[in-house]
């Protein structure tokens, strides 16, 4: 790990001391969710209710630039210019660096219509079955680690070859025995595992643009 993302997350320990039982899960998640990037890979997001609202925030955070400017290539700007040259001048300075990530939480027209077709557990299953490749990682949020939906599409996950990131509270129930790395934030009651959720995952973004984009 490079020293300027380690520090990244050292001040996360230090700001939030109740988080140092989950340092080493928060290192390996990050190393995780690297070699996904670096191996061409897209991470896919799902939760719940306050989760399903941190899955858009983390997708917010790795499509556009965080902290960085997230500067795009000569060769990509030269290519942009080519294509157009005005509008192309245009995206050229204001297109950012990206880490693809989708919300399989949503896609409301697909969802309900699966829901309402098939199955309501298992939505999140079939974007992961449709959008996944072993190269992926599923990032599934719980804080139970017992939603169905997100075990569901877990399992579909590991079926595939991708790996699975679980970010729950409590004892990361069932989510635990399915995910290859699981944060298990040291909360009982959902609103304060939520509240411990987003400075983690913070960091994650933040290390992942320091390493990609530093």
């Amino acid at each position: 790990m490079k020293d300027t993302v380690k520090k990244i997350l050292d001040e996360l320990i230090e700001r939030y001391p109740v988080l140092e039982p989950c340092r080493k899960d928060i290192e390996e998640a990050y190393e995780i969710l690297k070699d996904c990037y670096a191996a061409g890979g897209k991470l896919l997001i799902g939760g719940n209710g306050g989760s399903c609202a941190d899955s858009g925030h983390i997708v917010g955070e790795l499509m556009k630039g965080f902290v960085k400017p997230r500067k795009i290539s000569d060769e990509m700007r030269e290519r942009l210019i080519k294509a157009d040259a005005d509008i192309g001048a245009i995206l050229a300075g204001t297109l950012q660096g990206a880490l693809p990530a989708i919300n399989i939480t949503d896609h409301n027209a697909l969802n309900t219509a699966y829901g309402n077709d098939i199955n309501g557990g298992s939505y999140m299953a079939q974007q992961v079955f449709g959008y996944g490749r072993r190269e992926d990682v599923l990032l599934g949020i719980s804080t139970s680690g017992n939603s169905g939906n997100i075990i569901s599409a877990a399992v579909t996950a590991r079926a595939i070859g991708m790996k699975v990131i679980g970010l729950t509270g409590r004892d990361g129930g069932k989510l635990k025995s399915k995910a290859d790395c699981t944060i298990i934030v040291p909360e009982q009651e959902t609103f304060k595992i939520q509240e411990l959720h987003l400075p983690v995952y913070h960091a994650l973004c933040l290390m992942l643009e320091e390493n990609f984009f530093g």
